[in-house]
């Protein structure tokens, strides 16, 4: 697991992790906002009229009205990215780093108006009658590049597991484990025949599932959230204070957090806020495209309002929850994950500044220090050699190692490079920093909710996480039709469901690591195509524009 996770890292520092590919995805959404004059501001109350289907037109084609659109392309972003993905970029970059997530919300409302535009206007009607969009049309249709259409669709499929599957069920599990002890391989069996269930009635019944289930999964987060917002009052002001001050300097070691600067709270809010709206990635025009409308730019419209739901609503809200509540600087009992754990050769002090900035130069790359290598002594659960161990980017306290019988582990471990490679029979337990689902879950702890505030968490997840493992079944299956037809649907969402299961059990730092590759390698191509299309997205929306004002005086 360290080796694969290593390897994955690797590729994901040049892909979604690094500062070009986070610069491409800012350029695109400024460059659109100002070349189209902030349609984001500008059309935000007539994206609101039509949604509600205030201008339908009765026989225009589509299978789903503007409503079903929105709520599919919804519940696939509104997912795991709002409650985990959150938790995540705070925990990596601190506070600041959900400033630069709100940020690329803004400029994702505009990056999802284009991208939904161009990919309705040429869409087509598959073999069996259902409408087919997505840009992977635009770019055969329009751009003839038939082959970078087939690169975006093999993405496509690759992030329908990356992003829709893997990291949703893994949540999940997760956070039912942590919270009712719920076995992880027993939730990944039933979710994964709940899910086939869904998926293999096709976008009709898939529309009927998500516009109940994406309204009842807001507002039951919504109420937990504002509840432990209110409980904790008194930190509101300091904690929009601290998303703020930091933009530009970094967040200084606090608590047990070692402190984050600008470049990597920048890099990761900018990264989990695609993962959150997925503006650029492409994957919403494909739900957008099976809306009943003739008129491209008015389903683009609407796509306007997802990144300001899902991120600036959703994600804030998660945001104020952690920051308010205080536990992302906090250490927290939980079981040490591998991937996330490295033994080091002395002795440290997280309290002591001189150790603080030696740790936080070997958590950014920047400088190395000795890990651990050879056998560690255990007796009764208590390590002997005098070392300390890193969890989640924090110094870990009160740790003890226990067998898979959760006995209390008395014996030799073999450890190399700072890696337990004898995972298999042994695991550490401490307080440390957490992050992603557990980190949400303890937050809405601290309110009058208390330990309930968990189940919260836990219903919230699961339906936010379910119902985006849905939509990108449905977003996989488009892409297999586009490349092999209709008959290689089936197979795909079987292989879906049976991946759904395996990653419900599987370590969470991998999944997390192999999103960020699937994400930016499904992007690309997309944000490349719609910036050449930049002049065709704007005499359409003119066009739209002058007709619109003709029909409908004054109304917009």
């Amino acid at each position: 697991m360290h080796k694969l996770n290593d390897f994955l890292a690797g590729i994901e520092i040049y892909l979604g992790g690094s500062n070009w590919f986070t610069l491409l995805l800012l350029f695109t959404g400024v460059f659109f906002t100002i070349y189209l004059k902030f349609p984001q501001i500008r059309f935000f109350k007539h994206a609101l009229r039509v949604v509600r289907g205030k201008y339908d037109k009765p026989g225009e084609k589509g299978d789903a009205s503007h409503f079903q659109a929105l709520t599919t392309a919804l519940s696939g972003t509104v997912g795991t990215g709002n409650i985990a993905g959150v938790a995540f970029a705070i925990y990596l970059g601190g506070p600041a780093a959900l400033f630069w997530m709100l940020v690329t919300a803004f400029l994702g409302m505009t990056t999802k108006f284009v991208e939904v535009t161009l990919s309705h206007k040429y869409r087509e009607t598959d073999e069996k009658g259902f409408i087919s969009g997505g840009p992977m049309y635009y770019m055969k249709n329009k751009l003839k590049m038939p082959w970078l259409a087939g690169f975006f669709a093999a993405m496509t499929i690759v992030s329908s597991f990356g992003t829709g599957s893997l990291p949703q069920i893994n949540s999940i599990s997760s956070s039912l484990y942590s919270t009712f002890g719920f076995d992880q391989m027993i939730t990944g069996a039933v979710l994964a025949v709940l899910l086939a269930f869904v998926i293999l009635g096709g976008i009709k019944r898939i529309v009927k599932v998500t516009d109940k289930l994406v309204p009842a999964m807001a507002l039951i987060y919504f109420v937990g959230a504002i509840s432990v917002i209110l409980y904790n009052y008194e930190n509101i002001v300091p904690s929009l204070v601290s998303v703020f001050a930091n933009v530009f300097t970094g967040t200084a070691a606090t608590g047990g957090f070692l402190g984050a600067g600008f470049a990597y709270a920048f890099n990761r809010g900018v990264n989990r806020g695609l993962f959150s709206n997925e503006a650029g990635q492409g994957s919403a025009p494909i739900a957008h495209a099976a809306a009943r409308t003739e008129e491209p730019v008015s389903e683009g419209m609407v796509a306007i309002l997802e990144p300001f739901i899902d991120t600036i609503i959703i994600c804030s809200l998660t945001g104020l929850v952690i920051l308010s509540s205080g536990v992302w600087q906090e250490k927290l009992p939980n079981r040490f994950q591998t991937t996330d754990m490295v033994i080091m050769a002395d002795q440290y002090d997280d309290s002591n500044e001189e150790d603080q900035e030696k740790l936080y130069n070997y958590l950014i790359g920047k400088s190395d220090l000795p890990v651990f290598n050879g056998e560690l002594n255990v007796e009764n659960g208590i390590i002997q050699n005098p070392l300390s161990i890193i969890n989640s980017r924090s110094i870990a306290e009160e740790v003890k190692v226990y067998n898979l019988n959760d006995e209390a582990f008395s014996g030799v471990i073999t450890i190399k490079s700072g890696k337990n490679i004898s995972d298999n029979e042994t695991y550490f337990e401490g307080n440390s920093l957490v992050h992603s689902a557990p980190l949400t879950a303890e937050a809405f702890t601290r309110s009058l909710l208390g330990e309930w505030g968990k189940w919260i968490v836990s219903i919230g997840l699961l339906l936010f996480a379910f119902s985006t493992a849905i939509a990108w079944a449905y977003y996989g299956g488009r892409s297999v039709t586009y490349l092999f037809g209709a008959k290689g649907v089936l197979p795909y969402r079987i292989i879906y469901c049976i991946a759904f299961f395996i990653a419900s059990f599987a370590d969470t730092t991998i999944i997390w690591t192999l999103s960020g590759i699937t994400i930016a390698l499904m992007a690309l191509p997309n944000l490349v195509g719609i910036l050449m299309l930049h002049k065709d997205m704007k005499g359409t929306m003119n066009t739209y524009l002058d007709k619109f004002s003709k029909e409908h005086p004054g109304d917009i």
